[in-house]
């Protein structure tokens, strides 16, 4: 960093989509002439990227806020995000807030910064989620000191399932054109990045407002020279079309998808406002499985939802086993303020809901470790993402994260090179660790 040079620090809160904005705002503020410092350092400008999808995140996101503002009252504090979204006058009331920005209009960002140092008047940018009709493109821009890439090319969401508040926040189905997301992955391998994710609010949705769908997208990016991984982020259990499911069993696109349940009983299916049951979903990943062999299949599951029983949640638990998935996020029931469940009849206590949400969890570790045992013994590419005193983690491809450290003398038969941050390597699985991650040992590299 130069004497004198501009800083701006970075805190998201929330979901790959917006870890990805971020990283994109960022790199709008680096072209600007910026430094990027960390969001403990004293700064010129913070930016919080927000999430409402639960009270807790909202509560995270106004710790986060304030915090900005200790660090530097002089700074500017810009908030975007889906909190902003939703509660901008809440956002803009809170002390030391000088912009409030969306869902949208975050490529005018470090414009409204630059106008605020110079008249120092507060903005707020908020309009209706309704009436978002384009998809903004922020180019992605990911950390050097990662070693995937994300790009988003899906915004908002049409479903109105009755216990989110995501559509309100992020509005109607918006898709980024095939080509200039086939561009842009382009341009990322050929900086070095060997997987790219593919993230989005409804990832299944895309390409729906327009002639296009995420099969078609997928058989695009298979043809890129050098792409070596593209992981697919979550889709809906009835959207997996044939076309889709012929996709994905291209040997390119990484063997692990995540896939919402949210609850495990019809009756609370219907309730929660989702469009399948517990039979689409275990015929889908039953299908999934027979396709692809050792398939990574990772799922939610929301405990407490208004009206559930004992019985419901039994339910929720025995089919998390039946489809054996390889993971599991569970989340108690978060009422949310303008959803139709937040008025629904039956609310469950939190205790109720915290107890379940145990249980679940309890399942949850043990399904992960039961799939992550089937693997030792194996031979898995890896993708080197992070080392740390010597030891490198990163993830197969069905995302089984594996401990491995550098080869240099530790046999005289495997003999590989210089291991690097985004290099593929061919790993001997060897035991899982309490933890439940993986150690392996590097035979080659991929």
């Amino acid at each position: 960093m130069n004497p004198g040079e501009p800083t701006a620090a970075f805190h998201t809160l929330g979901c790959k989509v917006n870890q990805g904005e971020t990283d994109a705002i960022a790199g709008m503020f680096k072209a600007r002439g910026y430094a990027i410092v960390p969001f403990d350092a004293p700064a010129d400008v913070y930016v919080v990227n927000t999430c409402t999808v639960t009270h807790l995140s909202d509560r995270k996101s106004r710790q986060a806020i304030r915090k900005a503002n200790r660090q530097n009252p002089d700074a500017v504090v810009v908030v975007t995000g889906c909190y902003a979204q939703t509660a901008a006058d809440e956002v803009q009331a809170i002390e030391g807030v000088d912009i409030v920005v969306g869902t949208d209009r975050r490529s005018a960002i470090v414009d409204l910064v630059e106008e605020h140092r110079r008249s120092g008047e507060t903005v707020n940018t908020v309009y209706d989620s309704c009436r978002i009709e384009r998809f903004e493109e922020l180019p992605a821009a990911p950390e050097r000191s990662r070693a995937r890439a994300t790009i988003k090319i899906q915004d908002g969401c049409d479903l109105y399932c009755t216990y989110c508040i995501i559509p309100y926040a992020r509005g109607p189905v918006r898709s980024r054109r095939i080509e200039s997301v086939v561009e842009e992955a382009t341009r990322l391998t050929g900086e070095g990045f060997k997987e790219i994710v593919l993230s989005g609010i409804h990832l299944g949705a895309y390409g729906s407002d327009f002639n296009a769908d995420l099969a078609k997208l997928i058989v695009e990016l298979c043809r890129i020279p050098g792409l070596r991984r593209i992981r697919v982020g979550s889709v809906e259990p009835q959207e997996f079309t044939p076309e889709l499911l012929e996709a994905v069993v291209h040997p390119r696109v990484c063997p692990h998808f995540h896939i919402p349940l949210q609850s495990g009983s019809d009756a609370v299916l219907e309730r929660m406002g989702r469009r399948y049951r517990r039979q689409d979903f275990l015929d889908v990943t039953r299908k999934i499985q027979q396709m692809i062999p050792g398939v990574a299949i990772t799922s939610d599951v929301i405990v407490g939802f208004p009206g559930e029983r004992e019985a419901d949640y039994l339910l929720s638990e025995e089919l998390c086993r039946a489809t054996g998935l390889a993971g599991l996020h569970v989340f108690p029931y978060s009422p949310r303020r303008g959803t139709p469940a937040a008025t629904f009849p039956d609310q469950i206590p939190s205790a109720v809901k915290q107890e379940r949400a145990q249980r679940l969890a309890k399942l949850a570790r043990e399904l992960a470790s039961d799939y992550a045992k089937g693997f030792v013994g194996q031979i898995r590419e890896v993708l080197a993402e992070e080392q740390v005193d010597g030891v490198w983690t990163g993830h197969t491809d069905n995302y089984l994260k594996v401990f491995f450290t550098d080869p240099a003398g530790s046999s005289p038969e495997e003999t590989v090179p210089v291991i690097k941050r985004e290099d593929l390597v061919r790993l001997h699985l060897r035991r899982i660790r309490p933890d439940g991650a993986l150690e392996g040992l590097p035979i080659e590299l991929a």
